[in-house]
């Protein structure tokens, strides 16, 4: 292992000075800051930031069934979380019904198993929809997710106009890093087009899209990558919806993105402001955006869940919290932290309970939110900032050369950039040059035994008997029917989420409706020449 005084590099691959001075920050730091809230909103995208009110503290949970989920959730909220994150089952994700045999052994195994408007009026049963801002981590069938969130706030009598909260949405990084995607790349655009379209007019307080580099990231990315490659993704998005015949301040207020937060904290908060930076001017001056809004780049963090380990787990306590910190430094608008104990299984209640008192130490017990931007001016972080805009701009310029991401993407060029890069994180963590508490230095030689949590695998049966029952007791005509103008409208120009609804209301399933997009629009197979 090198010794503590030798040169370091960032994670992206930039020199870390010992001494850092006016002279490294390009172009000077008056010129380049400004004042928060304000273009570029490197500083932060609200002028007073946390100072009038702490960034909203999110739990993303969800496990099993929507009861046990639903109980999960009032204990969040008991406990001071400001907003829900939805987990969903790998079977929802996909597009799949628990009954369908695709699904067998990953009913709710990772995340809460939605099969129909039943189970999501199980899953926010005593939840005030009009209070509660909820995030769902879903993509490809985000659409269908939304609709049913919206049928049951509207039978309590919220209407879509009160609803706030977020869905992932993001189809392009699924095709990068994380791979639940359903349908090709262009009609998945469309779905998401029609999606903007929609909440515009529908649920106008409902943020249409989380871009996201987390998963990127988890993936192997390094901060450079994942920013680069999630913001070009984001201009597909943005060129997807103008495409559609959206105005650019019309949908872009309601984008928002998806970052991690790293232990390297001092990279981290670089990262953030670099980010803000690009977006804004990008969307100025690329598209012509004049709403301040549309130019604001709003991102929810979430602390780094691949650099937690199973061995000697209370140290990611430590780990979280640092993370924490840089996302809080870093300006982000939403936080989720994660619990100690996930690198094992699902998070115990105890375990979800100390991530969110992570976040209201950092929030309550510190001078965090007495500022705003407490590293402006910092020789150190303002160099960095450059460093990696410099990176992005690079890397983003690579892709372009492709014609866009979506291109990109199709000629594998960002998983092989992303995986080259993991290769290197892992011959590093195999070598030991990088430290890995508890891992590959200060190593125990005997665990302490853990408890965790464990989902019933009955869970599976108990979901196929509900959807028995549902498909026995609905009205079978007004569901074909429903699908049937569903189906049409995917094979035309409509916007598919108005039959969509209308399906969901008749209760049809999740897996039917995908499974009628499925027959219009096929199913994506990845090339194997990457």
């Amino acid at each position: 292992m090198p010794a503590m005084s030798e040169r370091r590099l960032s994670e992206s691959g930039f020199p870390i000075k010992t001494v850092y001075d006016a002279a490294d920050v390009a172009g000077g730091l008056d010129a380049r800051l400004g004042a928060p809230g304000t273009f570029p909103y490197t500083r932060g995208v609200y002028p007073t930031m946390y100072t009038t009110r702490p960034w909203t503290m999110r739990q993303y949970a969800g496990f099993g069934t929507a009861t046990e989920s639903n109980a999960r959730y009032h204990q969040l909220l008991a406990a001071g979380t400001m907003g829900l994150s939805v987990a969903f089952d790998l079977p929802t994700q996909m597009g799949y019904d628990s009954d369908d045999p695709i699904a067998h052994g990953e009913v709710g195994k990772v995340g809460v198993a939605i099969d129909s408007i039943e189970d999501m009026r199980t899953l926010f049963a005593g939840i005030p929809l009009d209070k509660v801002s909820t995030s769902m981590t879903i993509n490809a069938p985000a659409a269908v997710l939304l609709l049913l969130y919206q049928l049951v706030a509207e039978e309590s009598g919220v209407p879509g106009s009160a609803l706030s909260g977020t869905i992932q949405n993001d189809i392009l990084k699924e095709y990068i890093a994380r791979g639940t995607y359903i349908f090709p790349p262009k009609p998945s655009l469309r779905l998401v087009a029609d999606t903007f379209a929609y909440c515009r007019k529908e649920v106008p307080r409902w943020n249409t899209i989380s871009i996201s580099g987390y998963h990127m990231a988890e993936a192997g990315a390094t901060p450079v990558q994942e920013i680069a490659f999630t913001l070009a993704n984001g201009l597909a998005y943005v060129r997807a919806a103008l495409d559609a015949g959206l105005a650019v301040d019309d949908f872009a207020p309601r984008l928002s993105f998806f970052f991690v937060a790293r232990t390297t904290l001092l990279e981290e908060v670089a990262k953030f402001r670099a980010a803000r930076r690009i977006w804004a001017s990008l969307m100025r001056d690329e598209f012509g955006a004049r709403d301040p809004r549309s130019m604001m780049l709003r991102f929810h963090t979430q602390t780094a869940g691949v650099q937690l380990t199973a061995q000697q787990p209370e140290v990611n306590l430590v780990r979280v919290t640092v993370q924490g910190l840089a996302a809080v430094l870093g300006g982000t608008q939403s936080l989720h932290t994660n619990s100690f104990d996930e690198a094992i299984a699902l998070p115990t209640e105890k375990a979800a309970r100390l991530a969110l008192r992570t976040q209201q130490v950092l929030a309550y017990e510190t001078d965090l939110t007495a500022t705003v931007d407490p590293f402006a001016g910092s020789y150190v972080v303002e160099a960095m900032t450059d460093e990696i805009e410099a990176g992005v701009r690079e890397l983003m310029a690579r892709v372009a050369e492709y014609g866009s991401a979506v291109e990109a993407i199709e000629a594998g060029f960002q998983k092989r950039e992303i995986e080259a890069a993991a290769y290197r994180m892992a011959q590093e963590i195999d070598s030991g040059t990088r430290v890995v508490v508890g891992v590959n230095r200060f190593t125990v030689d005997e665990e302490e035994p853990y408890q965790p949590l464990r989902v019933d695998p009955a869970i599976e049966a108990a979901q196929a008997e509900r959807l028995a029952r549902l498909r026995a007791d609905r009205d079978s005509g007004a569901v074909r029917r429903a699908l049937d103008e569903l189906r049409t409208a995917a094979a035309g120009t409509e916007n598919v989420l108005y039959p969509m609804k209308e399906a969901l209301r008749a209760r049809a399933t999740v897996g039917e409706v995908c499974g009628v997009l499925r027959e219009v629009w096929g199913t994506y197979r990845p090339s194997d020449r990457f």
